[in-house]
């Protein structure tokens, strides 16, 4: 009997993910860099899940997975290199799209063929048991964990993202949108909810399983390899949704369209070079650098009427004067901005800033939709996390009950007092704020849990957020006086 077949059933994703990130040592044996790896990986990755899952119909004969595993030597390399050069021409335009402009940077023939070999012998059997888009989704988690990696600025906590989109229920037959997909981490996870509340798509007509498949699910990603991880995570998913790769704060923002529902980790920080965005709708943020603010005018911007969001933004955000106190204004005149949850520290791979999520409906009209504000303070007294306390669903149950069960924020809640998680704050008792939402009340001690982190590279990450936390805020005034500075001239011009 073979080793595959005796260890079936007690093979795990996590197993399996953990065998293909050894394969990360024959990259860099090879000159491959920590921030190529997946990339690097998963084009053969892919292959081969396109043919564990019957799909290589979508890929030209003479470039399937077999077509290059059972080559040798300098002859599998310069067939794999030919390979992925005329997959980018391939007639399926969303293989086309993947390998476009795609390449190897693996040099020795003998490294391919481990890579090869190794794959070939992982244990299918157990991964299409437990799903292979699961299997993708490991590798991309394990990757952003890697601090050296770099890859966390595109990653969302799994635990995270599933807790937001059971609070906001995506439905059969809405259009939803990540307008800063990353890795589709949001798309993927909603599509799952839906898929499980729908028995696989089954339970649904004909017409609506296609709109589901091509068309429900849309996006944007700035970053060219983040977008080719995301189409491959999408296919592997059995969803072939138009993620474009382009920059939301351009007119590729405008084009995506409206949306019933977005879900969104927008990038924190300025744009490069102090640049503005370039959207003919945007009126409150158009002259600002700030990334996070004009992805929120985006989300508010691109909900149809009645629409929800949940997105995910700095605590400058909440605070921030001029453009910013303007920014929430208007987005309490637009839409219901009903609940805020401050995040714990430390649970994004790749950044110490300190994050909050808003829930918003966007209203009918456009006048005072936001009649009061519940926040829920996730962030004080809480475990310092990191590899050794690792962000969980568990985390969230009690914010999850305290949200309720209508995704707009109606459901019946409990103001729990000054020694409680969970407040309301009235729009008027905002407006004394001057427009203020950084509410917070518990008294924290949190900052010292980053003394009780063993790991030096969350040590390490802990400090590097503080300073980046730090630095983001220096560019971002700097960016606001050089605007201030700029206006005369500009309006001489």
């Amino acid at each position: 009997m073979a080793n595959g077949e005796l260890t079936r059933g007690r093979v795990t994703t996590q197993d399996i993910v953990g065998r293909l990130w050894n394969l990360c040592h024959v990259l860099r044996d090879d000159g491959v860099g920590y921030g190529e790896y997946v990339t690097e990986l998963t084009f053969l990755l892919f292959l081969k899940m396109l043919e564990e899952t019957q799909r290589e119909d979508r890929l030209p004969a003479e470039y399937r997975w077999k077509t290059i595993a059972s080559r040798e030597g300098v002859e599998q390399l310069d067939h794999y290199k030919r390979a992925l050069l005329e997959l980018g021409k391939a007639a399926d335009p969303v293989v086309a799209q993947i390998f476009t402009d795609a390449q190897t940077r693996l040099r020795k023939p003998a490294n391919l063929k481990t890579l090869t070999t190794a794959i070939d012998g992982l244990d299918w059997f157990s991964a299409r048991e437990e799903g292979l888009g699961e299997l993708y989704e490991g590798l991309l988690e394990k990757n952003a964990s890697e601090k050296k990696s770099g890859a966390g600025q595109y990653f969302t906590p799994r635990p995270l993202i599933d807790c937001i989109v059971r609070l906001m229920k995506p439905q059969a037959g809405e259009v939803i949108q990540d307008p800063a997909a990353g890795t589709a981490g949001f798309l993927v996870a909603a599509d799952r909810y839906i898929k499980d509340a729908t028995d696989d798509l089954y339970g649904l007509p004909q017409a609506q399983v296609f709109f589901q498949r091509n068309n429900a699910l849309t996006g944007i990603e700035l970053v060219p390899d983040t977008h080719r991880l995301a189409l491959m995570n999408l296919m592997l998913h059995g969803v072939d949704g138009p993620i474009t790769q382009g920059d939301s704060l351009s007119p590729d923002g405008e084009a995506l369209g409206k949306a019933d529902l977005i879900l969104t980790n927008p990038p924190f920080g300025t744009k490069k070079g102090g640049g503005r965005p370039s959207r003919s709708d945007f009126s409150v943020t158009a002259d600002t650098s700030n990334k996070q603010l004009a992805f929120v005018e985006h989300v508010a911007r691109a909900l149809k009427p009645g629409g929800r969001a949940a997105v995910v933004v700095p605590d400058n955000v909440l605070f921030e004067d001029n453009t910013g106190r303007r920014l929430r204004r208007w987005l309490m005149e637009l839409a219901d901005l009903h609940t805020i949850l401050r995040l714990p520290t430390g649970i994004f791979y790749a950044q110490g800033v300190k994050t909050n999520v808003l829930f918003l409906r966007r209203g009918e009209t456009e006048r005072a939709n936001t009649k009061a504000v519940w926040v829920y303070d996730l962030r004080a007294n809480m475990p310092a996390f990191g590899k050794t306390r690792p962000l969980t669903l568990a985390d969230f149950a009690a914010f999850e009950a305290a949200y309720g069960d209508d995704p707009n924020g109606g459901a019946a809640r409990t103001d729990e007092g000054p020694e409680g998680r969970f407040r309301r704050f009235t729009r008027e008792e905002v407006a004394a704020r001057n427009d203020n939402l950084d509410l917070a009340w518990l008294r924290d001690d949190s900052d010292a849990a980053e003394d009780d982190l063993s790991d030096p590279e969350d040590i390490a990450a802990a400090i590097l957020g503080h300073l980046r936390a730090a630095l983001a805020e220096v560019e971002t005034v700097g960016a606001e006086l050089a605007g201030e500075e700029a206006a005369p001239a500009e309006v001489g011009a």
